[in-house]
């Protein structure tokens, strides 16, 4: 077996799939009822796919996207306006990241290595 995508529950497709692929720059690769998913960002790389659905499932991610970014500031700025907000930002010797939510209150992590 082969994982390929990541699947995301949501109550809102359409506002999911312009928050993630306005950020990471991608397309919707397919449509079928209540599923999109996004193009790769790169070829053979892990996609993001919506599921819609009409139970959200409560409490906290059990599971969360991460990723790399040098310019976090930055980041945040386009998080921000893709209606997204910083949650917080963590910071241990050698490493720092921003903890995000999307507009449905997902949770993901982008981060960087210090400089020393």
């Amino acid at each position: 077996p082969v994982i390929n995508t990541v699947m995301i529950d949501c109550q809102d497709s359409h506002r999911l799939v312009q928050f993630w692929s306005g950020l990471l720059g991608v397309g919707v690769r397919y449509r079928l009822d209540q599923f999109v998913w996004l193009e790769p960002q790169r070829p053979g790389g892990y996609s993001l796919a919506f599921q819609e659905i009409h139970d959200p499932t409560p409490g906290k991610n059990k599971l969360h996207l991460d990723g790399e970014c040098e310019d976090l500031e930055a980041l945040t700025m386009l998080v921000e306006e893709l209606g997204g907000r910083l949650v917080q930002v963590q910071n241990i010797p050698g490493f720092v990241w921003n903890v995000y939510a999307d507009p449905e209150a997902n949770l993901f992590c982008f981060g960087h290595g210090l400089e020393t």
